[in-house]
């Protein structure tokens, strides 16, 4: 996480290395102090050989027991110290989900990986708009929209090992999961031919989470046990329109809204019920999220005007939904009119 104290003007010591302080050494920079290294252990007195009282030492927890005397003689001199995490090895990528671009949705894994990240090649569904709190290394918008791929796949493959190879950090960050449709695989084996090393951190995956937004459950006793996620970026063939409208279940489909008209002719023509009710869940998590809600037989009337990013909910658990919020609503309005009833 960035540092939220203004430290313009304030002198800030940063013990460490080079390699294991450069992101602290940032996040200072970040608040506007002026800094000051000491790289190595070594005795200090605050009126001897420095050059200026330091209004704060950092301490980089990089293991070494030989810092245990600077901070004595801080706590002689009243100087605060701010202990702070060393930074990881150099030339690693890490692949992190990031929900479905909410922050607080962010897992802790991914959040510390943003911090020790010297640059960040991130996606437009991805809590991009967030990152300038959450780290301070360099931010590259590689996102990809529908139709239209500034930066191709195999370019955010190269940036990445171009990156790592120079001894960088790297964090991929991806909407939701990046083994979820998210082509994780791809850019893990495009590291590994180029031997460098990778993780990933997994994510929320918008195909929970989005309908969950909607308070549309994906199972629900006696009425689904079990769920079927399906990319929407390209049309399903007839053996798979059969295939889902016989498992039963929830389906849910990611970025469906292209191949939305297609989907539903199929799934009809598979001999799935008309009044089965769907379920649009557009912008979760973001200003103007909306839902609509319709079934098989009208949902491309009344999804007109619905546009990506978009989750698509099929099956009966729409219902639940639809009854919770009912109930919900009905509550809501018992509660004012005994609130009213008293106040008379």
């Amino acid at each position: 996480m960035q540092l939220t104290i203004d430290l313009t003007g304030r002198d800030v010591l940063v013990t460490g290395s080079d390699t294991v302080s450069r992101q602290a050494v940032r996040r200072y920079q970040a608040a506007g102090a002026t800094i000051h290294r000491l790289l190595k252990p070594a005795a200090v007195s605050f009126d001897g050989p420095l050059t200026v009282r330091p209004f704060l030492v950092a301490v980089v927890d990089d293991g070494d027991t030989g810092w245990l005397p600077l901070l004595e003689s801080c706590r002689e001199a009243g100087v605060p110290v701010a202990h702070e995490p060393a930074a990881g090895p150099e030339g690693h990528v890490t692949l992190v989900g990031g929900g479905p671009g909410a922050l607080d949705l962010l897992t802790v894994g991914a959040v510390h990986a943003l911090r020790d990240a010297d640059v960040v090649f991130y996606d437009r569904l991805a809590p991009y708009q967030e990152l300038a709190a959450l780290t301070s290394a360099e931010l590259v918008d590689v996102g990809k929209q529908p139709g239209h791929h500034k930066v191709t796949q195999r370019d955010i493959e190269k940036l990445m090992v171009e990156a790592a190879l120079l001894g960088k950090n790297v964090v991929r960050l991806k909407g939701g999961d990046p083994y979820v449709f998210g082509r994780g695989g791809e850019e893990v084996a495009a590291c590994v031919a180029a031997g460098v090393p990778a993780r990933v951190i997994s994510g929320v995956t918008s195909a929970i989470s989005v309908p969950a937004a909607a308070g549309i459950p994906v199972t629900h006793r006696e009425v689904s046990h079990m769920f079927t996620v399906v990319s929407g970026h390209a049309p399903l063939t007839e053996k798979e329109h059969t295939h889902l409208a016989g498992l039963g279940g929830t389906i849910v489909v990611l970025m469906g809204i292209g191949t939305l008209p297609q989907l539903a002719a199929g799934l009809r023509r598979a001999g799935m019920k008309l009044d089965m009710p769907m379920a649009v869940v557009e912008r979760a998590y973001r200003p103007g999220q909306r839902t609509t809600i319709a079934d098989l037989g009208t949902i491309e009337t009344a999804a007109t005007g619905c546009s990506n990013p978009a989750v698509l909910v099929i099956g009966e658990v729409v219902r639940v939904a639809e009854a919770n919020r009912n109930h919900a609503e009905a509550s809501a309005e018992l509660s004012r009119l005994a609130a009213s009833l008293l106040e008379a």
